[in-house]
């Protein structure tokens, strides 16, 4: 027998498996963090069944889709098999005919299903309410610093030490800087990003903390949800520094491991800084990559563009709760973990350190 559950007690199951029937466009534009797509049609034969649906009517559409189904069931059910390893949660766009199908086909196998009422949209309508807040009830430790100063490796570490942390610019796979696509694969979409989030700040104590850094309001094209600017503007200030030499080295070392040392990527992405820069001055960036005088040219956006955009101190300062050097990104996280374990919010959250 097939159990119907809501959004909230199917995000509560454990060692469940969720099973995503739509088809994989509506897949791939956001799901349910970790859901498999096992798409009872796919993208093509989702459009030939919708048009049938809108001029011949329901019963059409519904044989023609049973039509196109039916003979790749055993594929669908082999495909389950592979991702079963727990109970089946079923769901499809609003809980319709693709879920409901689905749900009795695997119920006729044996298997033990869940079907969600409201489909993938009761899902949307959890996130919205989610970020509708003002305010998260969790508190923000907030990583600042210059470009260069290794915030996304102190995160990583931190991490590792079981420490809750929201790592922005990886879920928006991108990095805050004109290179910030290099090497990365495409943006997910706005949704999905958001679920992403959501998943995160809903699997943490309602009262501890994460660590995060801070970032604007727009991650490459995607928007960063409000309740979480509000954490970042108000969080638990913490001042990453390390000398101009160590910070070349790390860029260096990001952007230029590719084919051809990423050269001509670096050359494309240099150029949109024309209104900025001047066009003679992105010529003559673009030829020193070009020679591979990577240093010099990641010197001077540091020092002549990105110091002066972002305006962080390059050394200690008291209007930070805690100021530390990364020039040792494993010493660093020590000090930063030693900082955040006295903190009267860490008090709410059983650290896994390892």
């Amino acid at each position: 027998m097939v159990a119907e559950i809501t959004i909230d007690e199917a995000l509560k199951m454990k060692n469940a498996v969720l099973v995503d029937v739509r088809s994989e466009g509506e897949y791939s534009e956001d799901t349910i963090p970790g859901a498999v797509n096992i798409p009872v049609l796919d993208n093509e034969e989702r459009a030939i069944v919708g048009t049938l649906y809108r001029h011949d009517g329901p019963e059409s559409a519904r044989r023609h889709a049973l039509a196109l189904a039916a003979p790749k069931l055993p594929g669908k059910i082999a495909a389950v098999d592979r991702a079963c390893g727990g109970d089946l949660v079923v769901f499809c766009w609003r809980g319709g005919e693709r879920s409901r199908f689905m749900a009795s086909v695997l119920d006729t196998m044996g298997y033990d299903v869940y079907r969600i009422i409201g489909g993938y949209k009761s899902y949307r309508r959890y996130v919205n309410e989610y970020l509708e807040k003002e305010e998260l009830t969790q508190r923000a430790v907030v990583l600042h610093g210059l470009t260069g100063v290794g915030k996304t490796e102190v995160l990583e570490l931190l991490g590792q030490k079981g420490l809750p942390v929201l790592d922005l610019e990886g879920l928006a796979r991108h990095r805050g800087s004109v290179y910030g696509k290099i090497g990365l694969t495409p943006s997910p979409t706005q949704k999905a990003f958001e679920s992403d989030i959501v998943k995160f700040l809903s699997s943490i104590d309602e009262n501890g903390i994460f660590i995060v850094e801070c970032e604007s309001r727009r991650v490459g094209n995607l928007l960063v949800p409000l309740p979480l600017m509000n954490a970042i503007r108000n969080g638990i200030r913490i001042l990453l520094y390390a000398p101009l030499a160590e910070r070349v080295r790390r860029i260096r070392n990001i952007y230029t491991d590719g084919p051809g040392d990423n050269v001509e990527k670096l050359q494309e992405a240099t150029s949109t800084l024309v209104k900025r820069l001047g066009r003679a001055r992105v010529e003559e960036l673009n030829r020193m990559l070009e020679e591979r005088n990577f240093e010099a040219v990641f010197t001077y956006l540091l020092t002549k563009y990105y110091d002066p955009l972002y305006k962080y101190p390059d050394g200690p300062s008291g209007e930070y709760g805690c100021s530390v050097d990364t020039s040792d990104v494993e010493r660093a996280s020590d000090l930063i973990l030693s900082f955040i374990s006295g903190l009267p919010e860490f008090n709410s959250y059983v650290c896994k350190l390892s």
